[in-house]
């Protein structure tokens, strides 16, 4: 079964700005919460194009594991998506949108998700990995509020 997280906030910066920090692979580790203990271990440059493979680290629950995605497709400016090609998911299609609106830019997140082991796996999903989940994004969004609140770029150096 595929499992649907949507998320969106407004940002009022434009889109060229906002579109430039979400395409920074690197900002991914500033926007996760340290409980994950996230890590990106692609060297760099990284450079953010179709095809593009981005390899991270991370605990779960304690446990290390790694995650690899690919983008699959990459508009700039617009949108990109990313894909798991491998990691702890069955499937994982994660869609960022960015279109200019009245003060500023509408961001959109839409995750597309299946968990492995068949019943097993949404049983764990509606015990942790929902709720896990949603965390991480509510998390993410107040450290995207924060960051483009303040305009201060010194916690991205």
């Amino acid at each position: 079964m595929v499992y649907r997280l949507e998320r969106s906030a407004l940002i009022p910066r434009p889109r060229a700005e906002v579109f430039a920090f979400f395409s920074d692979a690197h900002n991914l580790e500033r926007i996760t919460p340290d409980f994950l203990r996230f890590r990106i271990l692609t060297p760099d440059p990284i450079v953010m194009q179709p095809g593009t493979l981005i390899e991270y680290q991370m605990k779960l629950y304690g446990v290390p594991v790694r995650w690899r995605t690919m983008i699959e497709e990459f508009h700039p400016g617009r949108w990109f998506v990313d894909i798991q090609t491998s990691g702890p998911y069955r499937s994982w299609r994660h869609r960022h949108e960015f279109i200019e609106v009245p003060g500023g830019t509408r961001m959109y997140d839409r995750v597309d998700y299946e968990m492995p082991y068949g019943f097993l796996g949404t049983v764990v999903r509606k015990l942790f990995v929902r709720r896990a989940l949603e965390r991480i994004f509510d998390y993410r969004s107040a450290a995207i509020a924060e960051y483009f609140r303040k305009g201060d770029e010194s916690w991205l150096a």
